[in-house]
């Protein structure tokens, strides 16, 4: 159904609460659909943290859309467990210290980058905002920071990494090999920084709010299975009518086999045949030259095994809750990684960072940098790049009124000294 066709029906039916919806509008030299939902009457700088954000995303998004996003596995054990290890480490302050200037910046996997974080990949970015990627990478670029693209993503890789020259690819073998040599080729004629590896997901975990929701109807191209969910899609006329003016449903054009680029409704059948060994690091590097980072690392066995295979980065990340059900929350396990492998590798952290106070445990614990994901990605799905740049404003302000409370003027100077831990934390 067109964007055309869709407005004929709300004028003339029951639809009529959209029938004020204009056709595209330009917004700073690119189109964009005018969106009337209510996540969009409040500027984002009114949000004054990420919940905020969460909440205004909720608005403005259909169920299946927000649940896919906000969702995790079965239980969700483990996506509970990622935000409450935060609140089991504590900070111990060092108090009458002046910090009138507070240092945010690092060094990760070769580029300097502002402050100690880069934007983690999230599949499907460009069914929640038409900008998706390209919001993410570009509100990372503003924020002197660095942006992971997925494989699983709606914007060629070409236009993604115009937005940002500190751009990574995490890198799926979808489609096998032969789809991966191609892609890794753009990649590197792309000027990409480097490859994110993900190994944590050999089958799609079961998030069954995607089923309960629709997500595989939406992601189909049959209409009758979404006439079932269509009460909840028509409850958000504006995320609707950005939607379908941007083309529906987008292929992934960053996945081409023979046939033209993979499907959204083919990635759960191709992460079966994709799982990523030790083995095929290998193979990468026999097409890849720069750096590699492992992301899912989830003991300090695999983080050593990791660094035997000549990695540059490990990524402690149990995929933001949203694969294996039951594993503990990743802070618990940072420590133990950090241990393991010592000096040889840079580690960096993801799951459940939600204010810079998240931020700075983790540093503490021994991180050099974290990767956020849902945190800029309720932004950007409330109000696409101006809600990164707020998520992003918001972390960066938390972090640095933290970092002057405890009395330490550079995030690299952060150590186990600055927090007290309870039980439940690995160490080893």
């Amino acid at each position: 159904m067109s964007a055309t066709i869709l407005r004929r029906e709300i004028a003339s039916g029951s639809r009529r609460s959209v029938a004020i919806l204009p056709g595209p509008l330009q917004v700073g030299g690119r189109n964009t659909a005018h969106d009337t939902s209510p996540a969009m009457t409040k500027a984002p700088t009114s949000a004054i943290n990420i919940a905020d954000l969460r909440e205004a995303a909720q608005a403005r998004l259909p169920k299946v859309v927000f649940d896919y996003l906000d969702g995790g596995a079965e239980n969700e054990t483990t996506l509970r467990d990622n935000i409450q290890a935060f609140d089991d480490v504590m900070f111990r302050p060092r108090l009458a210290i002046r910090t009138p200037k507070v240092d945010l910046s690092t060094k990760v996997m070769g580029i300097d980058i502002a402050l100690p974080l880069l934007l983690s990949p999230i599949g499907y970015s460009r069914i929640m905002h038409p900008r998706g990627e390209r919001a993410a990478a570009a509100g990372a670029r503003r924020a002197g920071t660095g942006y992971i693209l997925s494989t699983i993503s709606g914007h060629p890789l070409e236009k993604v990494r115009q937005e940002n020259e500190n751009c990574f690819f995490q890198v799926y073998l979808m489609g096998g090999r032969e789809v991966s040599e191609r892609t890794l080729a753009r990649v590197k004629q792309a000027g990409f920084k480097g490859l994110f590896v993900t190994i944590d997901t050999p089958v799609a975990g079961l998030r069954e709010k995607d089923f309960r929701n629709g997500m595989p109807a939406l992601m189909g191209t049959s209409p009758w299975p979404k006439l079932t969910h269509l009460p909840q899609i028509m409850a958000h006329p504006g995320w609707l009518a950005a939607f379908l003016m941007d083309g529906g449903m987008p292929s992934l054009p960053n996945a081409v086999g023979k046939s033209g680029p993979l499907r959204a409704a083919d990635v759960t059948a191709n992460l079966a045949d994709a799982a990523v060994c030790w083995e095929d690091l290998a193979w990468l590097r026999k097409h890849w030259d720069g750096p590699i980072a492992v992301k899912g690392i989830q003991c300090a066995d695999d983080a050593r095994r990791a660094v035997a295979e000549g990695v540059q980065a490990v990524v402690v990340s149990n995929h933001g809750g949203r694969q294996l059900d039951g594993v503990p929350g990743s802070l618990r396990v940072l420590p133990s990684v950090v241990a393991a492998v010592g000096d040889r590798c840079e580690v960096l952290f993801d799951s459940g960072i939600r204010r810079g106070g998240d931020i700075a445990k983790a540093l503490c614990l021994g991180a050099k940098a974290v990767l956020i994901g849902r945190a800029y990605a309720y932004g950007m799905a409330a109000a696409g790049d101006a809600g990164v740049d707020r998520s992003l404003e918001i972390l960066q302000a938390d972090l640095v009124r933290t970092l002057k409370l405890l009395g330490c003027d550079a995030a690299r100077k952060l150590d186990r000294s600055h927090v007290t831990l309870r039980p439940g934390f690995a160490s080893d």
